[in-house]
Order: structure tokens, then sequence, then C-alpha cells
């Protein structure tokens, strides 16, 4: 059995083929950094690194990756043939280009896009089109980030096993409250930050505050730290109470598997999930 098609068929749960291939192709893409020592320079946070390493359970489309200290002028590039490299090993063409910003941001951007494959994905059983639909994955890589984070090495088994530099897990739930908090994403709610959230805060997981109020003060969101952990929960709260919970079911339901789950989202229901959360200084 070849390797790539190995990986293909851990991926039962995937709601199409395109699903299981962009996952698996996030794994290849972390395993072509780990060899090109990109792991020495930054650490990976955001959804994917939760579903890969953490259990999350919904899909996530990017890679989402931090400096370690700050460097605007970093660049991917010197990356890419090894990302190409090994794709090819595994049978798969990808193209890479680096999306040109049109505004200043410290986001450096690429596009990892599937252009052929000597694999037919319909081997798993899945739909034919859905085989064949193109299928491509966004780096982000934050070059000026917020430092005094925590990371830990997770084993990575497959394509080969390695060990991928990635968040803490109260550094990562930081992260994400300072994006529900904060996230300025048009006049939409982003339901996967609040299905995280609930995910955090069921699995037991503290979130920093130390790490949130970094955060916030170098994004310019806070002016001063919050002092203490019901402080911050003071402002969830005034959040949870202005949020369409219908728009958030909306967003997040095309990335998971049981929608029923969603049935009890409500302001209410955010609310009791909140008073369970656990703060850390």
């Amino acid at each position: 059995m070849s390797a790539l098609l190995a990986m293909l068929q851990k991926h039962p749960g995937a709601q199409s083929s395109s699903s299981a291939l962009r996952e698996v192709m996030q794994e290849i893409a972390l395993a072509g950094l780990f060899r090109a020592g990109f792991f020495n320079h930054a650490a990976f946070y955001g959804g994917t690194c939760l579903r890969i390493f953490y259990g999350l359970p919904r899909f996530s489309e990017d890679l989402d990756f931090s400096l370690l200290r700050s460097e605007p002028g970093f660049s991917l590039q010197p990356f890419f043939q090894a990302l190409i490299d090994e794709f090819l090993a595994l049978g798969i063409s990808v193209d890479l280009t680096e999306k040109k910003k049109t505004a200043r941001t410290p986001i450096v951007s690429a596009f990892l896009k599937k252009t052929s494959s000597i694999y037919d994905i319909t081997l798993l059983g899945r739909a034919q089109n859905a085989a064949h639909s193109s299928v491509k994955i966004k780096f982000e890589i934050d070059t000026d980030p917020p430092l005094g984070y925590d990371t830990q090495p997770k084993l990575l088994l497959q394509p080969f096993s390695c060990y991928v530099n990635c968040f803490s897990l109260p550094d990562l739930f930081a992260g994400k409250v300072h994006a529900l908090m904060y996230r300025k994403w048009k006049q939409r709610v982003k339901g996967r930050d609040w299905f995280d959230f609930e995910w955090y805060v069921r699995s037991g997981h503290a979130m920093s505050l130390r790490h949130f109020n970094t955060r916030a003060l170098q994004s310019g969101d806070l002016e001063c730290p919050y002092p203490s952990a019901d402080a911050l929960r003071q402002a969830l709260q005034e959040k949870i109470n202005s949020v369409s919970f219908s728009a958030a079911k909306l967003d997040v339901l095309p990335f998971i598997e049981h929608p029923q789950a969603l049935d009890i989202w409500s302001a209410p229901y955010f609310l009791d999930v909140l008073s369970r959360m656990n703060i850390q200084p």
C-alpha cells in the first residue's frame, strides 16, 4: 500500500475526499517544513494545530504559524523546495506561490495548491467530483508576533515521525479568546471561534491571562491589561450577549460532522460555559 493511500485511509471521518486530502496535505506540509528546519524559527498554532495535535473535532483549512522572534523581512521562499520535494516523494505535484500583500501587515502568506496527483482518491469510495476538485491550503506566518508564549514539541507520525513545535494549550486558548473578542471579520460572526472556545472549556484546558493581555496590547485592542480573571470574564459576558449565535452556527456547520451539537447554542448557554472557564494568571 502506498504511503499516501495509507494516510488517506486514516481520515474516514472527513466529509468528502477533498476534506481528507486537505488534511493529509496539511500533515505532509508540516513534515516538509520540519525537514527544512522551519520550526527552528516558528511555532504552529490555530485551528489546524488543535485538530492535528489536540483532537479538536472540526475541520480547519489554514496553517498558521508564529515566528519565535520578530523578523519583518521573513519569507517562506527558502522553504519552498523542501515542501515541493516532500509532496513529490508521495506522488503529488504542487505549486507554491507567495501572496502579494495589498496592505501593510505582519502576516506573510503563501498558497499551497494541489495541481496533480498520481492517486485516484475514489479508491476510498468517495464522490468522483470531490476527488478531482482543486485543493488549496493557505499558510499564514505572523512575522511580528506577541512574544512570551510557551511551546512544546508534538509528535507527527505521518508521513514520517517528527516533532512539530506548537503553542502550549494555555497560550493557544489565549489566542482564541483574543480572536473571538476582537476579530474584525467584516460584519459576520466566526462561529469556528465559538466552537473552539466551547471545546477548550469542555476539555478542561486553562487559558493564559498573561498571553491574552500580551496579544491584546500588541494588537492595539487594549490600552491597559485586564488586571484579573474576573475582569476578563466580565468583558466576555458582554461579548457573548452581543453575538448572534444563529449566524455563528451557519459559519461552523461546514466544518463539523455532527450539526446537532450546535442545537444548544445560545447566549445563556455560552454564559454557562464561561462560568466554567479556567483562567490562569
